[in-house]
């Protein structure tokens, strides 16, 4: 017989920033450290990204630190760049700044990265905190240093978006943006999508067309068992149970940075009313009523979010560095503490079957391998190379 698998491991440290295995095993027997034999077997923590610069799905390098634990979380997010995904994702994991010594789990860009107008994370980071919630922080969408960095000097691509397609680095930049967001539509439990300000629609018009090319892709807790079906069903009954168990994370709307003349009781409740008129007939929202429901606010303080099954909207005002408190407004802390109770709290929706988070991972890569080969893709693919927006 086996050994029983170790204790459930944290990730603490961001990649690049520290050598070694940084986890901690505050869940487990005792509080006991973990074993210094353990600790030699877990990979760099430098080298976690579950997407790499290749755009290749890599399991064996996260896979160390997830269990046969049903009872997690996955939250990823999707942005631009500089709207604050990082920031966001360190205060779900639960990180204090305060504390001495400490790195947070994602880094935060810094002045000299916006500077050299450079990205901090590539592909998708992950990791795992005591709650056991996965936690997906993303490379940004609509990114100028992603398209120059994969730009080759005659316009083409240095990396393979599609199977067997060589595409524009234009055109290849808009897909990865599309494949990402599908593909965490695909695998997540609740997906950030996070806009700047109010007036910002490109992260909305993103989440409109991932709900009409996601079809085809399936559950990530029913892969496995499908895929076995196909064998003695063939291939035609394994299509079909695919499509019947389609999955749909449930999105998150964060719009951040909003200044002082936009943080109104008026402007949040168009900003509601525009969400919801926008996404009435996708699949996001397709139990809600097709009216718009009349909201009554008093003060922005108390209501922050909007409140549905389908669709939630969070404001998170600008940070200042002199945060004095103003009446009738949230601090940047305080909107960050209430965004994090929100998200714990929410009500997500589960996968079709009981599945552990190993056997996620391991799913989540078939999925990848499901969204690189999608024909609906590489049908918008084909549309995008004849609009006439983008070189050849």
């Amino acid at each position: 017989m086996s050994d029983p698998s170790p204790s459930p491991k944290i990730l603490l440290a961001k990649p690049g920033l520290v050598t070694g295995g940084p986890v901690a095993a505050r869940r487990g027997s005792g509080g006991e450290d973990e074993s210094a034999q353990f600790r030699s077997r877990l990979p760099s923590v430098a080298s976690l990204n579950l997407l790499s610069d290749s755009w290749d799905f890599h399991i064996d390098r996260f896979l160390p630190f997830l269990t046969e634990n049903t009872d997690f979380t996955v939250v990823g997010v999707i942005g631009p760049p500089g709207v604050g995904k990082s920031t966001i994702m360190n205060e779900l994991y639960g990180f204090d700044s305060s504390s001495p010594g400490m790195l947070p789990p994602f880094s935060i860009e810094s002045d000299d990265t916006r500077a050299m107008a450079r990205h901090c994370s590539m592909g998708i980071e992950p990791r795992i905190s005591s709650e056991r919630i996965i936690l997906l922080d993303t490379q940004p969408v609509f990114s100028t240093s992603v398209l120059a960095e994969m730009m080759r000097p005659d316009g083409s691509s240095t990396v393979s978006v599609l199977s067997g397609e060589s595409l524009s680095a234009e055109v290849a930049h808009e897909l990865m943006g599309t494949q990402l967001a599908v593909l965490l539509a695909s695998i997540c439990h609740i997906l950030l999508v996070v806009s700047e300000g109010v007036h910002g629609a490109s992260m909305w018009q993103l989440m409109f067309t991932v709900d009409l090319l996601k079809h085809g892709i399936s559950d990530p807790s029913s892969l496995t068992s499908s895929l076995s079906q196909s064998s003695s069903s063939g291939h035609e009954k394994d299509n079909k149970l695919l499509e019947s168990e389609e999955y749909l994370a449930t999105p998150v709307f964060v719009h951040t940075k909003l200044q002082d003349q936009d943080f109104t009781p008026e402007n949040f409740v168009l900003l509601r009313k525009a969400l919801l008129e926008y996404f009435k007939t996708s699949s996001f929202a397709k139990d809600l009523h097709k009216t718009t429901p009349e909201v009554h606010i008093s003060s922005p303080v108390h209501s922050n979010h909007l409140d549905s099954d389908k669709l939630k909207l969070f404001v998170i005002p600008l940070k200042k560095k002199d945060e004095n408190a103003r009446a009738q407004q949230e601090s940047f802390t305080s909107a960050l503490w209430k965004l994090r109770d929100q998200i714990l709290s929410m009500k997500c929706p589960s996968f079709t079957r009981p599945v552990s988070e190993r056997e996620w991972l391991k799913n989540s890569a078939k999925i990848w391998e499901q969204v690189k080969n999608s024909p609906i893709i590489l049908e918008y693919c084909r549309t995008l190379q004849h609009s006439g927006m983008y070189r050849r």
